[in-house]
């Protein structure tokens, strides 16, 4: 969906944060600065952002790392988002942004040196071809990493339905996140699991999007949320979700080194 403010068919959760300009994905910069340290993205000169959003993370690796980074979402209201983005962080040389599908990525094989996502695969039903994908990308030798989320315990039918209305997530258990990654055909392979906690998700969100940023997408929100009930709608379907699926939530750092 190309989404804008004058162009609402059924907003989904994804839809929405592309129209307000906000992004977010569990364990915030803590666990990006975790990822990037286990894909060793120090060593890295050209990198691939999976589901970019915003741009906030590509941004940051440029600024910080200095090496080129390719973004890509399948929405073009958040790679539009994800330029001015970068522009306010005055890092445009080092970084590109395009629409593009984790399940057919327009890149040649063996192109980068670090391929990543966070809370991407949780919404794509192929997460097999998904992580083919990234690893067809990714350098001999290169590494890919993956921060996903997933139930620590299955929650029940009723749970889970009101989650998926609400987000719309093909969350797994840690299990099958690990059968996944063991598939992958990726070497040296590490697996860190954390447990979600509410209060620090809040905290590490504004720290990662900033104050500035996340107040104008409040803002965008708030307004939007009295003028069209498409979205009005979307927000009261998230706020519907109980707490206690927090409770069940945790996530996962994925990392592996592509075959030399």
């Amino acid at each position: 969906m190309t989404a804008s403010e004058n162009d609402h068919a059924e907003i989904k959760f994804l839809d929405m944060q592309a129209v307000v300009g906000i992004t977010k994905h569990i364990g915030g910069f803590e666990s990006t600065n975790e990822l990037l340290s286990l894909c060793h993205i120090e060593q890295a000169q050209e990198v691939l952002n999976i589901g970019c959003g915003i741009g906030v993370g590509s941004a940051y690796i440029a600024k910080k790392y200095g090496c080129h980074v390719v973004g890509v979402d399948i929405s073009e209201r958040m790679i539009q988002w994800s330029r001015q983005r970068a522009k306010e962080e005055r890092v445009e040389p080092k970084v590109e942004f395009r629409t593009a599908d984790v399940l057919d990525l327009p890149f040649e094989a063996n192109r980068f040196d670090v391929v990543f996502a966070e809370s991407v695969l949780i919404f794509v039903e192929d997460k097999a071809q998904a992580i083919r994908e990234c690893v067809r990308v990714t350098k001999p030798g290169g590494q890919v990493g993956l921060s996903e989320g997933f139930w620590t315990v299955q929650p029940s039918p009723e749970l889970l339905a009101r989650v998926k209305v609400a987000v719309g997530p093909c969350v797994p258990t840690i299990e099958a996140w690990q059968a996944l990654w063991e598939a992958s055909g990726l070497q040296e392979r590490v697996v860190r699991t954390f447990q979600v906690d509410a209060r620090t998700e809040l905290k590490s969100r504004i720290q990662w999007i900033g104050w500035r940023w996340l107040l104008r997408a409040w803002g965008r929100a708030f307004r939007l949320y009295f003028t069209h009930p498409e979205i009005r709608q979307s927000i009261k379907d998230q706020f519907d979700v109980p707490t206690e699926a927090l409770d069940l939530l945790g996530y996962g750092l994925f990392v592996g080194k592509k075959q030399e």
